[in-house]
């Protein structure tokens, strides 16, 4: 399949970045390409879902990353994964050597091994100029099950109704399903066999960079995971936090002993964000330098420096992020500056072992197994966003009372607008349609 078919095909199929951020994938697609790297990090500690895929859809995924390699006219594509996910190397290299243009890539346990500026570098030693995207250094990203959902596709036709999600922490029965797009987050939990206790928190995603949910929230594909947490562990309480709170901190007790900055991993590849700096610069009022609050837009919101980094229990990542959302709305843009275009000397040796971050979100208990099954439950409602992706939101195309088939479209972006098709994840009659969802009832 040549290059214009294939962004035709991810565009109708509705196939959009499953690992996070949901960028639509037909557009990051280029003939400039000259690597396309398979993502099978899974950047947030407890996430299950990329290692089980690659173990049980190696021939689907690493075959999908092979259209990929020819249609962009690519010269290799790396497939990278994590030295702990065993099974998955196993299932790799078993069958690698019937793909002419693919390797592997063994990857450090470190966090965010999944960020792909980070990724990379590690699996090509090039930087990506801060600012600027992968396709600036001839890369394409892309995620497992992405890669899956374009192979089956190409294949069969098959548009994205469904999400692999893992749901963990304090449930009967951690798991890693595939359901489909529009349940409730309550629907999950039910899956997983209940709460195991009544003073829990839900996190949509995962621990670093998730966010607080309720249990009425709709599962998008984007969903990677839902964790069931303490109300006491790290991750909950600093998300409870406001940001008048901590901001009230950073003026009392902030140090300057520079270690948010120190393993920060964007700045160890030689990027501008010093998020030490611009704690100083909030904490005491300075505004004659404005180099500490424009260099938040260089910050990729991993959240180390809040979360690991910072000894005082502060919160870098949130101000940064509140500073970052505050000059986009003034209409500040990211500024066109050039790092350093090298990586710190001391980079490897300030790399961050996710076991340890494991143990310094007080989740060690929680990273256990969740096994792969299907939709245990038969699912009588869906809710479709109509925005599940970056772009513009999509316009519904049916109207309430049609019957629909499940993969049938029944939305799709503005004419020339950034984003993708939407389709009935189960057979039945539309019930509503806004401005934000379609309701469908089997």
């Amino acid at each position: 399949m040549n290059l214009v078919d294939m962004k035709k095909a991810l565009f109708d199929g509705g196939i959009v970045g499953a690992g996070g951020a949901g960028f639509p994938t037909y557009a990051k697609l280029s003939d400039q390409a000259e690597t396309v790297i398979l993502n099978c990090a899974e950047c947030e500690p407890l996430i299950k879902v990329d290692r089980q895929l690659m173990t049980d859809h190696v021939i689907e995924v690493l075959s999908g990353m092979q259209m990929l390699v020819e249609a962009m006219g690519a010269k290799e594509g790396i497939i990278a994964v994590k030295k702990s996910y065993t099974a998955s190397i196993e299932a790799i290299n078993s069958n690698i050597g019937n793909y002419k243009s693919l390797r592997l890539h063994i990857l450090p346990d470190i966090y965010p091994a999944g960020d792909e500026v980070v990724l990379i570098y590690e699996t090509t030693k090039k930087i990506v100029p801060q600012g600027k995207i992968p396709i600036m250094v001839g890369c394409v990203v892309v995620n497992v099950e992405t890669v899956l959902n374009t192979y089956n596709k190409v294949t069969s036709d098959t548009n994205v109704v469904s999400k692999f999600v893992t749901v963990a922490g304090l449930v009967n029965h951690p798991v890693t399903v595939e359901v489909p797009v529009g349940i409730t987050v309550k629907d999950l939990i039910d899956m997983a066999g209940g709460v195991s206790t009544e003073e829990h928190v839900l996190l949509m995603g995962g621990p670093m960079t998730g966010r607080i949910c309720s249990q009425n929230d709709i599962v998008t594909k984007t969903t990677k995971a839902l964790l069931v947490l303490p109300p006491t562990c790290p991750p909950i309480e600093k998300r409870q936090r406001t940001i008048k709170h901590n901001l009230r901190n950073a003026m009392s007790v902030c140090s300057q002993c520079s270690m948010c900055t120190t393993l920060c991993p964007r700045n160890l590849l030689g990027q501008s964000i010093k998020p030490h700096e611009f704690m100083r610069a909030i904490a005491n009022g300075i505004t004659d330098n404005v180099e500490p609050y424009l260099n938040s837009f260089f910050c990729c919101s991993c959240g180390l420096c809040e979360m690991y980094s910072c000894h005082q229990d502060l919160s870098p990542r949130r101000l940064l992020d509140e500073y970052k959302g505050r000059l986009r709305a003034k209409g500040v843009k990211i500024p066109d500056k050039q790092g350093k275009g090298v990586a710190d000397s001391m980079r490897e040796e300030r790399r961050v072992p996710e076991h340890r971050l494991v143990n310094r979100l007080g989740l060690h208990s929680f990273d256990i197994p969740a096994p792969m099954s299907g939709c245990p439950k038969e699912i009588q409602e869906v809710k479709l966003m109509l925005r599940q992706n970056i772009g513009a939101p999509c316009v519904p195309a049916v109207k309430v009372g049609d019957t629909v088939t499940v993969g049938q479209q029944v939305a799709a972006p503005p004419e020339g607008a950034l984003g993708t098709c939407l389709h009935a994840s189960i057979a039945g009659k539309v019930t509503a349609v806004t401005d934000n969802y379609i309701s469908v009832h089997a």
